[in-house]
């Protein structure tokens, strides 16, 4: 094997993460990354390092699908009127809607989006949109001209520098407020669910939420969270939202050091289909440490959700993966499972929510089973934890059915599972 060949096994793991992350059909990325691998064999003489290898062939790679998505771009046909929804940038799970681009949009008439839609998105030549639309190429010229004009007039200016998240802590309630739950039958809507999982923001511009944690049986607060979108971002080429995330008495699982407030940033992508995360960063004695989808193990095992990390799906409604059944659940028993499986009319503070529950069963964590009741809008009225009972059983000594003996058991195909917290927003109060 020659020098370059082991370089190419060294980082062919990232290298096919990468490529596979950006291009959701698997046989045009295999196509894609034949592509650079032959760019890369054919230009190893511009290789003047060996220790920048990676980054020379990822910017081989992000340079092919970038013609990818240019080549299927001129394929795409988007009627005029779409324009009127949203600016479409293919990713590999889904379209991303950008807000910005999409609201100045709508600011133009419809001879300015027509020109820019022709001119951008079909990238004809002018002598072609003449023909299309029966004018002279002087007056596509001029349209053109006025219409690029315009949209830079009314494009809003990008902040200089990071926004951070002002100091304006919300309170949660100290003791979770009494709740009911009770299944009403019927057949579960299906709903569209955007948060992030886990950390139940929506990664959107202009969302904030403030959630909390809260022990059992004391039902008191452990730990809440203040989130903020703050800024659009890119990771590899990607692009999403940043996050600012500050966490306040946060559990050991969730601490920075000694700190007693934790404070992270996120980068999550929101698609038509799915919601993930591009990275996180947080500062731990005096480091700014940063993690992205690139970093392998250490950073799906923390943040990584789904095959290749593809996300939470959004769309969700029952599969028939998980039943449930008062304090039994049973699973089809494969990879992923997170299933929609009934109705329930939840009574919390003061206020009645029609839900449907969602069962994640080892999805996220092996030996943790979680319940997530969401209303119409896809926003979480109510989270609830169970642990196995020999989760973790090596640091906390005891399995879970001593050490929270009063509180709820359920089982989950033939084992026991124990209640261990919830988690309510600021949505509910």
């Amino acid at each position: 094997m020659t020098g370059f060949e082991m370089l190419v096994a060294e980082n062919m793991q990232p290298l096919e993460r990468f490529v596979k992350f950006r291009i959701g059909n698997s046989s045009d990325a295999e196509d894609v990354l034949q592509e650079v691998l032959i760019a890369a064999y054919r230009g190893q003489e511009t290789l003047s390092d060996e220790t920048v290898f990676k980054q020379w062939i990822l910017g081989i790679a992000r340079n092919k699908c970038n013609d990818y998505f240019r080549a299927k771009a001129k394929r795409m046909e988007i009627p005029l009127e779409s324009l009127d929804e949203a600016e479409l940038t293919v990713g590999i799970y889904g379209v991303t809607t950008r807000m910005v681009v999409r609201e100045t949009l709508d600011r133009l008439g419809d001879t300015y989006k027509q020109i820019l839609y022709l001119s951008f998105f079909k990238e004809l030549p002018q002598a072609e949109i003449a023909n299309r639309l029966g004018i002279p190429v002087g007056t596509v010229k001029s349209r053109l001209f006025h219409a690029k004009q315009q949209f830079r007039e009314l494009y809003p200016e990008k902040p200089k520098g990071e926004t951070p998240m002002k100091n304006n802590r919300n309170y949660m309630p100290e003791f979770l407020p009494d709740y009911q739950i009770k299944e009403i039958g019927g057949e579960p809507f299906a709903v569209c669910w955007e948060e992030m999982m886990g950390w139940l923001i929506v990664p959107k511009l202009g969302e904030k939420i403030s959630w909390a944690m809260y022990d059992f049986p004391k039902r008191n607060r452990t730990e809440q969270c203040d989130m903020e979108v703050v800024d659009r971002a890119e990771v590899h080429g990607i692009e999403g939202v940043e996050i600012e995330a500050v966490e306040y008495d946060p559990m050991d699982c969730n601490r920075i050091g000694d700190a007693d407030v934790a404070k992270r940033r996120f980068v999550a992508q929101l698609t038509d289909t799915h919601c993930r995360y591009l990275a996180e960063s947080h500062i731990e004695d005096g480091v700014k440490k940063l993690y992205t989808f690139l970093d392998g193990d250490e950073f799906l095992l923390s943040w990584g959700f789904g095959k290749d990390n593809c996300g939470n799906e959004t769309h969700i409604a029952s599969k028939g993966l998980i039943q449930k059944l008062g304090s039994v659940v049973k699973t089809a028993k494969q990879p992923f499972m997170l299933d929609v499986v009934g109705r329930y009319e939840v009574q919390i503070n003061g206020k009645t929510f029609d839900t449907v529950c969602v069962i994640d069963a080892g999805a996220y964590e092996e030996g943790v089973v979680t319940e997530q009741y969401l209303d119409r809008n896809g926003r979480t009225i109510l989270w609830r934890r169970f642990n196995r009972s020999d989760w973790m059983q090596e640091s906390y000594k005891r399995p879970w059915t001593e050490l929270l003996p009063e509180n709820e058991r359920i089982t989950v195909d033939g084992e026991t599972y124990v209640h261990w917290y919830d988690c309510i927003t600021d949505y509910i109060l």
